[in-house]
């Protein structure tokens, strides 16, 4: 069996990164001193800040970025890879002002090995009043990531990319072995689909879903769901934290699992080309 202990740390991502390496630095020494070898952090790891003048101020590139800077140090230290979820960072496109929002993956030497930016951003306007217009400040990423760790494929994803099924198969048939789904879900959406959601992704690639997330009420007023989740390539619910506050959720993924669920339920291998639907008029 080929086992790979895990943590998921859930957050409340403050409006600086200095702050913010602060709140996750302890949560990281605690994953790694209980046996964590790869762990991770949820979407807006370094700052969430959605008012758009102080946000503007505070971002800068990812190589001068105090908390990336410090999970790249704490990965050395402790010998443990970490997934930056996401970092909002300067985007480094000339004439586009909007910022990336970046998954980064840090290997035991505190090495970047690879990066992703969200490519579906979140806008929509909620029953409950709450307007997201990401794509205001969001630079969209146009290319899918599968990194190579020691442990097999990983899938990289960012909280909305969650409601687009092809992105997670391209990822699966792409080799990716576990999909990351490091989230800031919105109290709303988060309670009606959050798990649902994350347990269809894993069942339809038969990979493991790791979704680590902020929670509560953060100093620009949003309120993000929590609930960081595990779930195995049969869409079971292995670990889960049932709140919303910071703190530390481990796992132990048996990779083996994929190839079995894989086997069980080919359907990775069974995509056809078909005519796409002639569109029809909305009533």
């Amino acid at each position: 069996m080929t086992s790979l202990p895990i943590a998921l740390i859930q957050t409340r991502t403050p409006a600086d990164q200095r702050a913010s390496l602060a709140e996750l630095e302890p949560l990281v020494r605690r994953a790694a001193a209980e046996g964590a070898k790869f762990i991770l952090t949820p979407e807006g790891s370094n700052v969430l800040e959605q008012r758009r003048e102080r946000r503007e101020a505070v971002i800068v590139d990812q190589d001068h970025d105090a908390a990336v800077l410090g999970l790249r140090r704490l990965a050395a230290e402790l010998g443990v890879w970490i997934l930056i979820g996401s970092a909002i960072v300067a985007s480094g496109h000339a004439g586009d002002a909007r910022a990336a929002n970046r998954s980064l993956l840090i290997d035991g030497t505190g090495k970047l090995v690879a990066a992703y930016d969200k490519m579906h951003v979140f806008d929509v306007s909620l029953a409950d009043g709450e307007v997201y217009r990401e794509s205001a400040t969001v630079r969209p990423g146009d290319r899918a990531v599968v990194a190579e760790t020691p442990w097999g494929g990983l899938g990289l994803t960012i909280c909305y990319d969650v409601r687009f099924p092809y992105l997670h198969r391209a990822l699966a048939q792409a080799g990716a072995v576990m999909i990351s789904v490091p989230a800031a879900f919105t109290v709303p959406t988060g309670e009606a689909h959050w798990e649902t959601l994350l347990r269809a992704r894993a069942i339809e690639t038969g990979a493991f879903v790791l979704a680590p997330a902020q929670g509560g009420t953060h100093e620009d007023g949003r309120k993000t769901w929590g609930r960081s989740v595990v779930i195995d390539p049969w869409g079971r619910v292995i670990a889960k934290l049932d709140h919303d506050e910071p703190g530390v959720l481990h796992a132990t993924l048996d990779l083996d699992a994929v190839t079995q669920a894989r086997a069980s339920i080919p359907a990775l291998t069974h995509d056809r080309a078909f005519a796409a639907p002639t569109p029809v008029a909305a009533p």
